[in-house]
């Protein structure tokens, strides 16, 4: 990857923003946006801010708005300030619509939807862009019908071209003959998407605006609107898209797309967060990084210019790794939660205890945390256990003779610590001619339903005497 020297220019706090737009689920990619803008801002000691931008009134909702809270809480991405919703500043977007309206600058159009049609048509059938084609621009508003509604569009430029220095795709040029006038301001009051967003940036102090590369060229648009009106400009960087692991836009057959499928299927939040810091930008070989390293490393620079591509398999390995370093006291809440979904699997604080003990030789085999839940329903289920193909295997009829001389050793054992239930598994498995392995199988697919588990000393502790001897008797009495 070739570095960039980004040079940002002097000021007194770095702001950047994350604008969803509350029409749907947290996507991924939307989700990495919104963590680059969080190191950013982090990294330069700036600020990070969140705007709803919910002026499609049709398709927002209250609903998708909650998800994006939640799925931000749940990445560990703090806003630095109150949540600004767009809807509410549609006073602003129009006084400043009516400024440019007042300098000359923007005009009124009468435009019927009718006559727009066929510009468009008309357009199309030369050969040309479907754009408006400035009939009212230097038209004398005398002539527009009495008391006829209007929208106020802006004065594109005609000539030259626009230049965006971008921080990641670098130096981009449109030229102005290929911008039309765009509406700001529709008849019904309302602002566009375009004038909305200026405004709101603008007003916010926002000095960075870090978003997806498909906002490339509406970024041409807004700068219209930043030089009518004087502003600076915010230092634009567009981060190349997200696709599936085909090089295809990323869809539902490729895997999860959204922040809470991930969270439903068992990954950490710290994982997810790593591994989107990874797709699109790199730091040598580092992979699994802290939240502080990420900070502390993260710089628009080290963004490439190329799509990325989702690796699940890669994902998946990094929430493993997350998943071993995890607290289990958390893990063990998680998984609580979970079995709770679970036919015939009791969720009390017997059941609790016996995750939170097995817990450490439970996350060194799962890889996310339904894996998780599912290694430890054995745990909060009542015998007579179901039993897989495998552990039936196991059960022959010399395993269940081990079985019972193996209860009647475990009984004996005063102090039921897994030292002890190891040492008497060894004595027993050595008195008997018995290798451990012949000894510990049984025993194992006997408490367990199955033929694997966490070391077997680990899991008899973790379910206690009284439940391991009844297990194994139903076992011998089946």
């Amino acid at each position: 990857m070739r570095k960039r020297v980004v040079r940002v220019r002097p000021m007194t706090t770095i702001r950047t923003r994350f604008a969803p737009s509350p029409t749907g689920l947290l996507h991924i990619g939307n989700a990495r946006a919104a963590l680059f803008n969080f190191l950013f801002a982090r990294h330069h000691g700036g600020e990070f801010l969140l705007r709803i931008e919910d002026t499609d009134r049709e398709r927002s909702t209250q609903q998708a708005v909650d998800v994006i809270f939640d799925g931000l809480a749940w990445m560990g991405i703090e806003a630095d300030e109150e949540p600004v919703f767009q809807t509410t500043r549609q006073a602003r977007h129009a006084e400043v619509a009516l400024e440019l309206l007042e300098k000359g600058l923007a005009y009124k159009c009468y435009c019927t939807p009718e006559e727009l049609k066929q510009m468009r048509e008309e357009a199309m059938k030369n050969g040309l862009p479907p754009r408006y084609n400035g009939l009212w621009r230097d038209r004398d508003p005398a002539e527009a019908p009495a008391g006829a509604p209007y929208a106020i569009r802006i004065k594109a430029p005609r000539t030259g071209e626009t230049t965006i220095n971008d921080l990641v795709q670098g130096e981009v040029r449109v030229a102005n003959a290929e911008l039309d006038d765009m509406i700001i301001l529709r008849s019904d009051g309302t602002p566009t998407y375009q004038h909305a967003v200026v405004v709101d940036d603008h007003d916010m102090a926002i000095t960075h605006v870090i978003r997806g590369d498909d906002h490339l060229t509406n970024t041409f648009r807004q700068a219209m609107i930043y030089r009518a009106m004087g502003w600076e400009l915010p230092r634009f960087g567009h981060l190349p898209l997200i696709h599936g692991p085909d090089g295809a836009k990323l869809s539902k057959r490729h895997g999860a797309q959204s922040v809470v499928e991930f969270r439903e299927q068992g990954y950490l939040p710290e994982a997810l967060c790593n591994y989107l810091l990874r797709l699109g930008w790199g730091h040598g070989d580092a992979e699994i990084l802290s939240r502080a390293e990420q900070i502390q490393l993260f710089d628009i620079d080290g963004v490439g210019r190329s799509p990325s591509r989702m690796d699940y398999a890669k994902l998946l390995h990094i929430n493993a790794v997350w998943l071993r370093q995890a607290d289990d006291e958390r893990l063990t809440n998680d998984v609580m939660k979970r079995l709770k979904a679970f036919e015939g699997v009791s969720v009390n604080d017997t059941v609790r205890a016996r995750v939170l003990a097995l817990m450490p030789g439970l996350k060194e085999r799962a890889r996310t945390l339904v894996e998780l839940a599912e290694s430890a329903a054995f745990l909060g289920r009542h015998v007579p256990l179901e039993f897989n193909a495998k552990a039936e295997k196991i059960l022959t009829p010399e395993a269940r003779t081990i079985l019972d001389g193996l209860a009647r050793e475990l009984a004996a054992v005063a102090e039921f610590t897994p030292e002890n239930i190891d040492a008497a598994l060894r004595r027993f498995a050595e008195r008997e001619g018995h290798k451990l392995g012949q000894v510990a199988q049984p025993v194992r697919a006997a408490v367990s339903g199955s033929n694997t588990s966490p070391g077997i000393d680990a899991t008899l502790f973790a379910l206690g005497k009284d439940e391991t001897l009844a297990r194994i008797g139903a076992v011998l009495n089946g």
